[in-house]
């Protein structure tokens, strides 16, 4: 991973401000700690914060064609890279770096803007064809590394992380309402949105493509396609088990490739159990494992972990997540998610690459993007339930079916119907809607508004989820139910905090790539291609890949009932010794100041966490979201000039020593 930024004018106004866009780039020096390097002529400026990979002598960026007309800064890794130089060598190109990133400027020159679809990595990449005078900014197809832009005075502004696009801009941020509304209903803003007012998010398998002239064309060149119900990939379940295992070690054997030593993370569950075993069966790579605990008995995998450790004889480090530790690390987290979030689960993950980076590791590979591919998470299994339910409505014994899928929570005492009809009953009359699996979780979701102040909600439109459907694709309603279930986690919890708060943003913090095997888009376009009934068997979730792995995993983490990865949210806030940050950040005064929340309701939340009353979903999301909200406003937008221009005077005396590559084209 690296980070990349950039400037390009819209008009014929001058030459690239060089402190500037050294100054966006700096920004990024967590992502790229290695080197920076620059291309700067009259019309465009691109910059690059290296995280030294592959070609670690010869690779720095931007890299050129041979006749210096297409430059290219990228983020993250073209896979297929070997495969494609050779191929490209046989046409006549000619290669000056053994890099991966070398191969986008010939496939460019090659193919076009078709380039982006020989390509099998995760990236987002910033292409300058300074023939046509034309910018492409891509964005890898499930959305693993994020790009943003702003046009702003005939300029636009492009970057990894928004802090560079803000440095270019030069003012302070404002909310966009619209994006926080949505994340109190999605988890995260959709679409294009982001926290930051003007700031927009290019789209996961998304294209932007700024000619000459300054038009601005988005086109999308990959997406999350189903078949038609019953039109399904045939053959017997014992070849489809063979071609999943087949696409699962070639997609993990790609990632290996590496200049520097690769990882992988163990949480003790299916995905990374199997990660874990490919890599010991199928590499030659020394096997060295990185994994989480927590000192909450109730959230701890250990057990599974030291049987993993033991099967396949890794040599494994892992630390411990005490609940003191989401506290003093949850103001830095939010400074580097860019973004409030509704849960801790952040915290930890950047724990985890922390010690990772204290080994000496820039690489891990991760089990992520399994659950949404294949058909894991416990929001499929509500949806067949619900499903079930919905044809007999009436029945009592149908919803109780829920009560088995979650036998923790608490519906002692004749609870259980009264829960069930209230929490999983929603829409039961409409389960022809599309967004019919997500409309329970995202009702109990959108119980943070309640919070919001009144000037916030004069803000506030009518039904974002309204919205957000009429951006589904049409094809959508000839899809199965659970098919349309996995397309909406995908394209919105996954894509939008997964990937991102908690996963791309939690690694670079601490200068470490992750790398998704699950996430090639040939395991993603064959696991969309199958039955449903493949993916999940009755309520026995992932059934195709625990086929596959039998002989890779022992059958008690296969057979294992599935422990979503959790962290302490209200416990650890409210400790005997908290630190300052949270009375300030929650105190009246800074509450009104802020203007987001009603300072009376979020009084009485603080009331009922105190008396030890907070215990659901809805409170815990409400405090973190809350919470989060009040340290963004106080980072990005209160102390904005302090925060963004803050080590200013030194940029260019510490980048000039440590930049490479710069070049100047006039």
């Amino acid at each position: 991973m690296c980070g990349i930024a950039g400037i390009l004018n819209l008009k014929n106004q001058g030459r690239i401000d060089q402190h500037l866009l050294k100054a966006m780039v700096h920004q990024l020096h967590h992502r790229g700690p290695d080197g920076q390097g620059y291309q700067i002529d009259e019309k465009i400026g691109l910059g690059h914060a290296r995280l030294s990979i592959i070609d670690i002598e010869g690779g720095q960026q931007p890299v050129h064609n041979e006749e210096k007309t297409v430059w290219v800064v990228f983020n993250g890794e073209i896979f297929n890279y070997i495969e494609l130089t050779s191929q490209l060598k046989k046409a006549g190109h000619r290669f000056y770096t053994h890099s991966d990133t070398e191969v986008i400027v010939h496939l460019y020159e090659q193919y076009g803007d078709e380039f982006v679809t020989h390509l099998n990595g995760q990236f987002a990449i910033a292409l300058w064809d300074s023939k046509q005078k034309r910018l492409l900014l891509i964005r890898d197809r499930p959305g693993i590394h994020p790009l943003f832009y702003a046009v702003d005075d005939n300029r636009l502004f492009f970057g990894s992380e928004v802090k560079a696009i803000l440095r270019g801009l030069g003012k302070a941020p404002s909310l966009n309402h619209l994006a926080l509304e949505e994340l109190m209903t999605f988890w995260s803003p959709v679409s294009n949105n982001t926290v930051f007012k003007g700031v927009e998010s290019l789209e996961p398998g998304h294209m932007l493509v700024i000619e000459n002239n300054g038009k601005i064309l988005k086109k999308p060149y990959w997406e999350w396609s189903y078949p038609e119900d019953q039109q399904y990939r045939q053959g017997s379940e014992k070849d489809l088990i063979d071609e999943l295992k087949s696409l699962l070690i070639d997609a993990t054997q790609i990632r290996l490739r590496s200049d520097v030593p690769v990882g992988a993370y163990l949480s003790g569950g299916l995905d990374s159990s199997a990660l874990v075993s490919m890599i010991h069966q199928h590499s030659e790579a020394p096997l060295r494992t990185f994994s989480i605990a927590f000192e909450d008995e109730g959230l701890d995998e250990s057990p599974y972990q030291k049987l993993m450790i033991d099967h396949v004889k890794a040599d494994h480090s892992r630390i411990l997540c005490k609940r003191s530790d989401i506290a003093e690390r949850f103001e830095k987290t939010i400074w580097h998610t860019e973004s409030p979030i509704l849960r801790t689960a952040p915290v930890p993950m950047g724990m985890l690459s922390s010690l990772v980076n204290q080994h000496n590791y820039k690489v891990v590979l991760t089990g992520e993007g399994a659950d949404e591919v294949l058909g894991g998470y416990d929001i499929f299994k509500e949806t067949k339930i619900r499903q079930f339910w919905a044809k007999n409505p009436e029945s009592v014994f149908r919803p109780l079916l829920l009560k088995r899928l979650y036998p923790y929570l608490d519906m002692g005492q004749g609870k259980a119907p009264a829960y069930i009809q209230n929490f999983f009953g929603k829409a039961l009359d409409q389960p022809q809607l599309a967004c019919f699996s997500h409309l329970p979780r995202w009702d109990t979701t959108s119980r943070c508004k309640d919070f919001f102040s009144s000037d916030m909600k004069e803000q506030l439109v009518e039904d974002v989820i309204t919205n957000f459907d009429q951006t589904l694709p049409s094809a959508l309603k000839q899809w199965h139910y659970f098919n349309r279930a996995q397309y909406i986690e995908s394209k919105s919890l996954m894509s939008g905090y997964l990937l991102c708060s908690q996963g791309d943003r939690m690694l670079m913090m601490n200068s470490v790539e992750g790398r998704f095997p699950f996430l090639d888009h040939r395991v993603i376009e064959f696991a969309n291609s199958l039955d449903p009934r493949l993916k999940m068997k009755v309520l026995n979730e992932k059934y195709l890949l625990k086929q596959a792995m039998k002989k890779y995993v022992p059958d008690s983490i296969i057979n294992r009932y599935k422990q979503p990865y959790r962290a302490p949210d209200i416990p650890a806030f409210f400790t005997d010794n908290p630190p300052d940050y949270i009375q300030e950040a929650l105190s009246e005064s800074a509450l009104k100041s802020a203007g987001y929340f009603d300072e009376k309701r979020v009084g009485l939340l603080l009331k009922k966490i105190r008396r030890g009353l907070a215990i659901g979903y809805k409170d815990n999301m409400a405090l973190v979201g809350i919470l989060s909200t009040q340290i963004w406003h106080q980072q990005f937008i209160k102390d904005y000039k302090h925060n963004i221009f803050k080590n200013d005077d030194d940029i260019n005396e510490n980048l000039t020593k440590s930049s490479m590559g710069v070049t100047h084209v006039s």
